[in-house]
C-alpha cells in the first residue's frame, strides 16, 4: 500500500517530515534566475526553468534526511506549459532520488472528470491502446466536499496503482472555522463528519502499518482538533500542513502521532525552501541551508514527539 512506502521511508531516515516545493520565482536565489533566464530567455519558459534547478539543488541536498516533498501544483501551473513540465520533471526526479511525492492539487469533482483527474496524477492514460503515466505522483490532495462521488473514484485507482490520497479535513487557514467547525445536527462538527468519512472510504484498504490509502489534512495550528482527529481515526494518517511560518510548532503537531511515533507527516516549505534568507547566508549555499532546516525540524519534531 501505498502510505507503507511513506512509513517505511519515514522510518528509514528517522524524520516524520516532508518538504514543500512550492518557489516563487522571487524565492530562487538570483544566481539561478540570472543564468536560466541567459539560457533559456525570459518570461515563462525562463521562470520555470529557474524553478527547476532550484528544485532539482534542494532535492539533492534533502534526499537522504527527508522522506518526501509536496509539490503545489499552483506554482507550476503558473507558468503555463513549461510550468507544468517542470512539475512533471521534479516528481520523477524526486522519485528517482528515493523519495515520495505528494502533489498539491487539491482536486475536486465527481464522477468521470474526477477519474480523469486521478489517472492524471495517480494512474495512466490510455491512448489507443497503449497506457502511459502522465504525472505518477505516489499521493495526491483532494478536496472531500463533494462527498463520496468525489472521492470513490479515488479510492479505486489508488488501490489499483498503489497510489494515495489525503483528504481536506481540519485545514490549518486562518477562516477553516467558518465551514468546517459548524456543529451539525447530530452534533458532530463538520471535519469531524468529514473525517468520519476518510475512515469509511480507506476501510478497506489498510495496509500492514495499520494505515489506509485515504489520508487526512488536519492543520498543526489546531493542536487540539489534531489530537482528538488521531483518536478517533486510527487507520488514517495525517499530511500536517501549518507548521512554520503559519504559525504551528513542534508540540502542536506531534498530537498528530500514534503511540508508535507513526502516523503523520508535518509539511514546511516556506522554512526549508527560504532558508538561505533567514539565516543571511550566502545565496549560493541555499541548498545547504534548506539542508540545516530540514534537520533542525526533525529535530524538534522527534523531541516533541518522544515526549
Amino acid at each position: 500500500m501505498s502510505l507503507d512506502r511513506l512509513i517505511e521511508r519515514i522510518t528509514e531516515t528517522k524524520n516524520p517530515t516532508v518538504a514543500g516545493l512550492d518557489p516563487k520565482l522571487e524565492f530562487i536565489p538570483g544566481f539561478i534566475r540570472e543564468r536560466s533566464f541567459e539560457e533559456k530567455g525570459g518570461g515563462l519558459k525562463g521562470a520555470a526553468h529557474a524553478v527547476w534547478k532550484f528544485n532539482k539543488a534542494i532535492i539533492d541536498s534533502l534526499c537522504d534526511i527527508v522522506p518526501a516533498v509536496k509539490p503545489q501544483s499552483a506554482y507550476y501551473e503558473m507558468y503555463g506549459w513549461h510550468g507544468v513540465r517542470t512539475l512533471y520533471k521534479t516528481i520523477k526526479y524526486a522519485q528517482k532520488k528515493g523519495m515520495y511525492v505528494i502533489v498539491d492539487g487539491k482536486r475536486n469533482d465527481i464522477g468521470a472528470t474526477m477519474e480523469a483527474y486521478a489517472n492524471a496524477y495517480l494512474g495512466v492514460t490510455e491512448v489507443f491502446g497503449e497506457e502511459t503515466e502522465a504525472f505518477g505522483a505516489d499521493a495526491l490532495t483532494v478536496n472531500g466536499y463533494l462527498g463520496t462521488d468525489g472521492i470513490l473514484p479515488l479510492t479505486e485507482i489508488c488501490k489499483k496503482n498503489d497510489k494515495g490520497i489525503f483528504v481536506l479535513v481540519k485545514t490549518s487557514n486562518k477562516s477553516s472555522g467558518e465551514l468546517q467547525d459548524k456543529i451539525l445536527e447530530n452534533g458532530s462538527t463538520v471535519y469531524g463528519a468529514v473525517g468520519d468519512m476518510c475512515g469509511e472510504w480507506g476501510a478497506d484498504s489498510i495496509g500492514k502499518y495499520g494505515y489506509s490509502c485515504v489520508g487526512a489534512v488536519v492543520g498543526a495550528t489546531y493542536p487540539g482538533q489534531l489530537a482528538e482527529l488521531r483518536k478517533k481515526l486510527p487507520h488514517t494518517f495525517f499530511l500536517i500542513p501549518g507548521y512554520g511560518v503559519q504559525g504551528g510548532g513542534g508540540e502542536g503537531a506531534a498530537k498528530g502521532f500514534d503511540e508508535n511515533g507513526l502516523g503523520a507527516v508535518v509539511n514546511s516549505s516556506r522554512a526549508v525552501m527560504c532558508a538561505y534568507l533567514n539565516e543571511k547566508c550566502d545565496e549560493r549555499d541555499f541548498a545547504g541551508a534548506a539542508r540545516r532546516e530540514a534537520l533542525r525540524m526533525k529535530e524538534e519534531l522527534r523531541m516533541a514527539i518522544s515526549k
